[in-house]
């Protein structure tokens, strides 16, 4: 089959091929470590790459028809944008990112069932025209059916759903994980915010190229090339930083946005959820009325974290803290929320960079580093201790030893 280079196919044809290089790489690393996350950003890649094939191909010269005829009928035949497909997809990818341990249920095929009437139809329109009659009926030979005004719309319309979705799911995360973990910084996602970014600014580069005609402006085909462009930079930023942040939470968050079911947050299974309560969603809560004795409550979390030091622990969550004290996570959270108004990750940092500021005090601080020191007192990265120590005294460390405050060492 001819293959014409120019400067338009053949730069879409270098984001082809490293779209589809990092696909099959994350396919491979998610089968390697069964984490279904991958699979799920694999497959996403591998619809970016379907997406800008019909233009990459089209200046090739196989919509002309004239040298290969059947380079034309496969465009036009074998449907290439799955518009319908790419919002559910990327709504899996976050939720296996975050709920890694979630299985894929029955009522989940339907987030698929618009994208496989769609290939349902194609295929009966295949078979009609290219099996049966020979001859176009169903397809009038001009139009590609990926470029109907209505499955242009519908794809527009899903990807608008899924965006909102993924949004909403990716701020419920945040403001769970500042609730449950005290090592919320370094389990963020926040490269999941510039993902989203990107997704929106697909979506609305979409719209725009869509909508302008209705304004009188006209796009010829090498004008369009640009709009593909655009999405080959897009998707290919993301399938960088994608397999560069290949990880997944260890946090048991779990929530349904299309359930108008009561969540319970922390995943938990059913015979504990007498002791794993719903942990709210909003950062601080007002004091409440119905936390029975905060003071002496506060007076038993302070001889948990302070006395006993309990913020040492790098991997502290609430859930560990609840289970020390005898209670659950919901009066607990309160507790912290209301009686010391932090959340449970901002607390548990607080007494971290006390104890840090305490020993750089000290005479013996300029033996020791200062990271040292940062991880003895519970920290487990450089980047989320700079960026705990400067949220809770206004300074990044360095400044603070500039200060004149100790003596240690970088």
């Amino acid at each position: 089959m001819p293959f014409f280079f120019s400067r338009y196919s053949g730069l879409l044809l270098i984001f082809f091929v490293h779209g589809l290089v990092y696909a099959l790489l994350l396919l491979r690393k998610g089968y390697q470590n069964d984490r279904a996350s991958d699979k799920w950003l694999a497959a996403f890649l591998f619809l970016c790459i379907l997406y800008i094939t019909p233009w990459m191909l089209g200046f090739a010269g196989w919509y002309d028809g004239f040298e290969c005829l059947r380079c034309r009928n496969f465009l036009f035949y074998m449907p290439l944008q799955h518009t319908l497909l790419m919002g559910p997809v990327i709504y899996f990818y976050l939720r296996t990112l975050f709920q890694p341990t979630i299985k894929f249920r029955r009522a989940d095929w339907l987030h698929f069932v618009p994208a496989a009437l769609y290939l349902l139809w194609c295929a009966v329109v295949f078979v009609t025209d290219q099996v049966v009659l020979r001859q176009y009926y169903l397809m009038d030979g001009i139009q590609d059916p990926d470029f109907d005004d209505w499955y242009i719309l519908a794809g527009l319309i899903s990807l608008l759903i899924y965006l909102v979705l993924c949004i909403r799911y990716y701020r419920r995360y945040k403001q769970f994980i500042v609730q449950e973990a005290s090592f919320a910084d370094s389990i963020m996602f926040r490269w999941v915010r510039n993902f989203l970014l990107a997704f929106l600014i697909y979506f609305l580069s979409n719209l725009i190229f869509h909508l302008v005609p209705l304004f009188g402006i006209d796009f010829d085909y090498t004008d369009s090339w640009w709009y593909y462009l655009l999405f080959a930079i897009l998707f290919y930023y993301i399938a960088i930083n994608g397999y560069s942040h290949s990880i997944e939470t260890r946090m048991r968050f779990g929530m349904d946005l299309l359930s108008y079911k009561k969540q319970n947050l922390l995943g938990a299974p059913a015979e504990n959820n007498d002791f794993l309560e719903d942990i709210p969603f909003e950062e601080v809560q007002p004091a409440p009325r119905d936390v029975n004795g905060l003071e002496e409550w506060k007076e038993k979390v302070l001889q948990a974290i302070v006395t006993e030091k309990a913020y040492t622990n790098p991997e502290l969550t609430l859930t560990d803290l609840a289970k020390a004290l005898q209670t659950n996570n919901s009066l607990l959270s309160r507790v912290i929320n209301s009686g010391f108004g932090q959340n449970f990750n901002d607390f548990i940092n607080f007494y971290r960079v006390e104890e840090v500021k305490g020993k750089l005090r000290s005479e013996a601080a300029g033996q020791v580093t200062i990271m040292s020191i940062a991880y003895d007192a519970g920290f487990n990265s450089k980047a989320t201790f700079n960026r705990a120590f400067k949220k809770l005294t206004g300074k990044n460390p360095k400044d603070y030893l500039n200060s004149g405050s100790s003596s240690a060492e970088l």
